[in-house]
């Protein structure tokens, strides 16, 4: 046996506590997005979970377009921020796969919003603009990996427009003669971080100390606690089950 088969033999899905109840087979089912492909996530991207055939299709109805990108979950995410400070966490790595034809549509990107699924989605969409950006600044490598803090290393560089910074991973496609980038990525998006590709997100509620409640933090600013008083007060549900919410700002 593999030890993913193992896994899936012998694991129990996560539910979250205030389901008071024990995992069932069922749950095998409701814990996974629809349009999921590739084994190799320790958990599920659960904002994903709200969105069901039904809810694509009125999506395109709109003229709402969507795609997707793969990061490989890893058991860090459930890793709770336990040192004094943000600097002293070991954020831990976690692969990531996009195609080509999705990088060149965020090359073209019109003026609608790009609205990231998931603190995933997220992560590999912002490491995208950095990967591409240190291609630039140092060219000619064999891998490209971001490590934990090097975005915010990188930002300390003349900042390069996103339609350059991708085509930087392009050209690197194009010299391996490859149409899916894979890469692996460590970013911490904390306070004072500033985002380059996304323009809103949808996401479920996070538990205290974690790194996913920092990203939260990094977006909204200090607004996150009032909406997470209120998430509280209202009996909102958190974690994987729980309810989802678009952050916008302008």
């Amino acid at each position: 046996f593999t030890f993913s088969e193992i896994l899936e033999q012998s694991g129990k899905v996560p539910l979250p506590p205030y389901m008071h109840r024990k995992a069932e087979d069922e749950d095998r089912k409701r814990y996974q997005t629809i349009y999921a492909q590739y084994d190799g996530s320790v958990a599920a991207p659960t904002a994903g979970l709200h969105f069901t055939d039904t809810v694509f299709n009125s999506l395109k109805k709109k003229s709402i377009s969507f795609d997707y990108v793969t990061l490989h979950v890893g058991a860090g995410t459930f890793k709770p921020v336990s040192s004094k400070t943000v600097s002293e966490h070991q954020m831990h790595k976690e692969q990531i796969l996009v195609n080509r034809s999705l990088i060149e549509k965020l090359i073209n990107k019109t003026e609608k919003s790009l609205i990231a699924v998931g603190t995933t989605s997220i992560r590999t969409l912002e490491s995208l603009f950095w990967l591409g950006t240190k291609m630039y600044y140092f060219p000619n490598q064999e891998n490209y990996v971001l490590s934990q803090w090097e975005a915010y290393d990188l930002s300390e560089k003349p900042l390069l427009s996103r339609e350059k910074a991708l085509n930087s991973i392009l050209n690197y496609l194009d010299k391996k003669q490859e149409d899916v980038f894979h890469s692996e990525t460590q970013i911490l998006i904390g306070p004072g971080y500033e985002f380059q590709i996304i323009d809103a997100m949808i996401t479920n509620f996070h538990q205290p100390k974690s790194t996913l409640l920092l990203l939260i933090s990094a977006y909204l600013g200090d607004a996150w606690k009032s909406i997470y008083d209120y998430a509280l007060k209202n009996d909102f549900r958190f974690l994987s089950y729980g309810d989802s919410c678009l952050f916008i700002t302008h």
